[in-house]
């Protein structure tokens, strides 16, 4: 009954090992990742920085290399939105749903690029060797969910079209999380590095609110694709931010103490968790 009733809402698998393949390791390794963060072995980057890497995994500082917070973070996006752009010329040919997934795609990436730019403030710095898997991670996943959408032009539309309940949802995830971006980013005055706890705009509910809204924008993605790639990577996607979610309650807790109202705020969804 749930293979018949999938059936009707995403495009059948196309023939592709690649993709096929893909859309097992997409999900199952971002649900691993967000199980490591809720187990404390977090991706380092943002407040986790250096925190529980063990000595003997840090290279020596001499051979470590560091870029500004800045660079780190456009590293993690550029390649990401260059591959939605250059896919607007290599699928020129594509139907509005191809057209519709690029365009998505390609403005979640801009929009991350511009906050990197013009948005966020910085902490620190970032090693390398964290950046790397991480783009890497965007890259290969962005590209790949075009290629899926453009294999899926050869079969017949999913019975059940969710094009127009995905933007809805892809844009107010865009918003959403722009704002509480904007939020976090006001808490501090330039030069400040010190991070306070954020207030307004569900943060009195949620203490990661963009994450939540940046789940219903790839929510909203997987509603425009309604491949299986696309619906395999945004199970994976919302595992991951609901670990990372709740691992960065626990590291408000344990830096702010009895000042971080735990009993009210929630890690992700507001009065449930």
């Amino acid at each position: 009954m749930v293979i018949s009733f999938l059936t009707t809402l995403l495009f059948p698998p196309p023939s592709s090992l690649f993709v096929n393949t893909m859309s097992i390791i997409s999900s199952l390794s971002l649900a691993n990742a967000g199980y490591k963060e809720t187990k404390g072995k977090h991706m380092q980057y943002s407040k986790f920085v250096n925190i529980n890497v063990t000595t003997s995994k840090k290279p020596a500082k001499d051979q470590e290399v560091k870029l500004a917070g800045r660079d780190g973070m456009l590293l993690f996006y550029a390649p990401a939105f260059l591959i939605g752009l250059v896919s607007f010329v290599a699928f020129h040919d594509g139907d509005l749903r191809l057209v519709m997934v690029i365009s998505a795609l390609t403005v979640h990436f801009f929009k991350r690029v511009i906050e990197v730019l013009f948005v966020h403030k910085y902490s620190g710095y970032m090693s390398l060797e964290a950046i790397i898997p991480i783009t890497l991670s965007y890259t290969i996943s962005t590209a790949t969910m075009i290629y899926a959408q453009y294999l899926s032009g050869a079969f017949a539309e999913p019975s059940v079209d969710l094009k127009n309940a995905g933007v809805t949802l892809f844009l107010i995830g865009i918003t959403g999380n722009f704002y509480r971006h904007w939020i976090l980013s006001d808490l501090r005055e330039k030069g400040d590095r010190e991070y306070k706890i954020p207030r307004g705009g569900l943060f009195d509910l949620v203490i990661c609110p963009h994450y939540l809204f940046e789940i219903l924008q790839f929510i909203g993605v997987a509603c425009i694709s309604q491949t299986l790639y696309s619906a395999s990577f945004t199970f994976g996607t919302i595992c991951y931010l609901t670990g990372r979610s709740l691992a960065t309650r626990e590291w408000y807790i344990s830096k702010f103490g009895e000042k971080f109202n735990k009993d009210h705020i929630k890690a992700l969804i507001p009065y449930i968790f």
